[in-house]
């Protein structure tokens, strides 16, 4: 019944779809990622040990300099929790880390080891080994999904004023 009273077979114009388009932009956009590994040396700034620390730290970067493996380096100098797994933080998004981490991360190239970020108290050596996402679909890549978006918007709206008026016209008498 409901299949006879509500119909599916709606014509979408082309200018609600480029309006849904403009309006949820970020639905078609996919979220920027980076696989990221990290050697993270604490700073201890109350104590003596502090310019030792960042003497490790400038000796760790180093050894990355002259061809050590991330991973191997960071099994041995990390200090963190992913110092088992040689750093590896894995794929993550955006505020994940602290601001400033992040705004390193990100704006690193793949491959890359960054120089040592001072950060509350703590010494932190990244490397990013890639990125993905960040990227936005064209509107002629999403149109099929905005246009069966639309249609059962639109499908669903008939049926709810056809039920409406099913209920206005209804005669309900209960005992």
């Amino acid at each position: 019944m409901r299949s006879h009273n509500v119909k599916q077979n709606a014509i979408i114009s082309p200018t609600k779809v480029e309006d849904y388009y403009k309006k949820h932009r970020d639905e078609f956009t996919s979220k920027e990622q980076i696989k990221l590994r990290m050697i993270m040396i604490p700073g201890q700034k109350d104590t003596a040990s502090a310019p030792a620390q960042k003497a490790l730290a400038e000796e760790v970067l180093g050894k990355l300099a002259g061809g050590a493996e991330f991973d191997r380096t960071a099994q041995v100098y990390s200090e963190d929790s992913t110092r088992d797994n040689g750093g590896d933080w894995g794929w993550i998004e955006r505020n994940t880390l602290a601001a400033p981490l992040e705004k390193f991360a990100f704006n690193m190239p793949v491959g890359r080891i960054s120089n040592i970020i001072d950060y509350a108290g703590n010494y932190y050596i990244l490397k990013v080994e890639d990125k993905h996402g960040g990227t936005t679909k064209s509107l002629a890549e999403a149109r099929d999904d905005i246009e069966k978006r639309l249609i059962q918007e639109e499908a669903q709206g008939i049926q709810e004023r056809w039920i409406a008026g099913l209920r206005a016209k209804a005669y309900i008498k209960t005992f």
